[in-house]
């Protein structure tokens, strides 16, 4: 079993006294079911999985919502007794049959005894469903995202290194082999990324053939997903955003980039499709005035994240470029370290809120400046800048810290951690320490 950062918070919600019924949300493949399957084999007594996909006569379930008669029929159709406190119910693909996210309420109004997960590959499709009512304030969602790279060295055997490195004192006393070992560690996690899948195959055959065909799989399976969530005439639309993305991280997004011919509205709506799927994300735009970012954001203007840095080297063929590169920040116009980068500050975020993503950015004539990432720490703002370890040049970083009287700035590149003035020098394996 991977160990999952995300298990220990199950393993927490688990002990809670006002425990709510639980919702995992995240993209399809990205290892929801198997974390809750293992779970409940390791945590409970017994566990008992209602899959709504695969046996879609246990929907007949929920024509009440009295949790009583609920528990009585899951017994009769699976032949398993439920006991408070020693059963986890899991309700997989719980999108294919929405009474029973409405029956959660009613879990945590009158048996909040029981134990019960839901998750599902579309579930957000089914929560965005006009005339569904969601259980407001009855429930608890936890988000999930593929594997970030401190997962990824505990999937290695890496994990007194991964214990050294999430303590961010440490990052400054690194010697230079630690440090060369660490950075051949990331540029691996480029190309076999953080599905659990691939991640799997890797360990166990060391193939990367293998891995890219998992990747392939998985890719096809998400286009193949297009049909579930959208009519036959959008399907175009949803291909070809799909593509355009992921030659377009690390630059805002235009719509003509992806095809001229197509009307920015049909785009538009893939876009929108992509992102409620979980397979990109938007970085959106916010003139770093202050907090909270979200409060500033210019709607019109964002930039896009791949679900995963592995399927964005397999769509784009660059495995060859990430292998030789001397500088990892320069692979792909140096759009896969600023994916690398938005994964980790993506997966250090509180997984029981939808995480969210921002960057700055001025237009003007003759005076263009980027910020790739902005943060909200501790009350602050504090600008992110992916560069080339060597000749990274900050001008955006230190006009928008001049501009807002910013405290710190970070720069992420595979150097070693360094500061100079304001600005902090940070390796790419040190983001989650930053955090911790």
């Amino acid at each position: 079993m991977i160990n999952r950062s995300i298990y220990h918070e199950l393993v927490g919600w688990k002990k809670e006294s006002g425990r709510k019924p639980l919702l995992i949300r995240g993209a399809r493949q990205v290892g929801k079911s198997y974390i809750v399957e293992e779970f409940g084999k390791t945590e409970f007594s017994n566990h008992i999985s209602v899959n709504f996909e695969r046996n879609p006569e246990y929907k007949e379930i929920f024509t009440s919502f009295n949790p009583i008669d609920i528990i009585e029929k899951i017994s009769l159709f699976t032949g398993k007794q439920i006991q408070f406190g020693k059963t986890l119910l899991f309700l997989d693909e719980i999108q294919e049959c929405p009474e029973a996210i409405t029956a959660l309420r009613y879990f945590y109004e009158e048996m909040p005894e029981l134990h019960i997960i839901g998750a599902g590959s579309l579930l957000e499709f089914a929560l965005k469903t006009k005339g569904f009512k969601m259980p407001v304030g009855r429930i608890q969602y936890l988000y999930m995202q593929p594997l970030g790279f401190s997962e990824f060295l505990n999937a290695f055997g890496e994990n007194t290194l991964n214990e050294y490195i999430s303590r961010y004192e440490n990052l400054q006393e690194i010697p230079e082999n630690l440090h060369n070992k660490l950075i051949e560690l990331v540029r691996k996690y480029f190309v076999v990324g953080g599905m659990p899948a691939v991640v799997n195959e890797y360990i166990s055959s060391r193939d990367i053939i293998k891995c890219q065909r998992i990747q392939r799989s998985i890719i096809d399976t998400y286009t193949d997903d297009f049909g579930k969530y959208s009519s036959r005439s959008k399907l175009p639309f949803l291909q070809k955003v799909f593509y355009a993305s992921a030659s377009m991280v690390g630059e805002k997004f235009v719509y003509a980039k992806v095809d001229k011919q197509i009307k920015s509205r049909e785009l538009k709506e893939a876009v929108e499709l992509l992102e409620t799927a979980g397979i990109l994300t938007r970085i959106k735009r916010t003139n770093g005035a202050g907090i909270p970012l979200e409060a500033n954001v210019k709607s019109g203007f964002f930039k896009m994240l791949f679900l995963d840095v592995g399927l964005l080297h397999n769509i784009s063929g660059i495995k060859g470029e990430s292998i030789v590169a001397k500088d990892l920040a320069t692979i792909f116009n140096g759009a896969v370290a600023e994916q690398f980068t938005g994964q980790e500050l993506l997966v250090s975020q509180n997984p029981y809120r939808k995480p969210s993503l921002f960057y700055w950015a001025r237009e003007a004539k003759n005076s263009n400046a980027e910020v790739d990432y902005l943060l909200e720490y501790q009350g602050d703002i504090i600008p992110v800048e992916v560069k080339s370890g060597t000749s990274g040049r900050m001008k955006s970083m230190i006009m928008f810290m001049n501009q807002f009287d910013s405290e710190k700035g970070l720069k992420i590149s595979q150097s070693q951690y360094s500061e100079n003035d304001k600005i902090i020098s940070l390796p790419f394996y040190g983001i989650s320490a930053l955090f911790n």
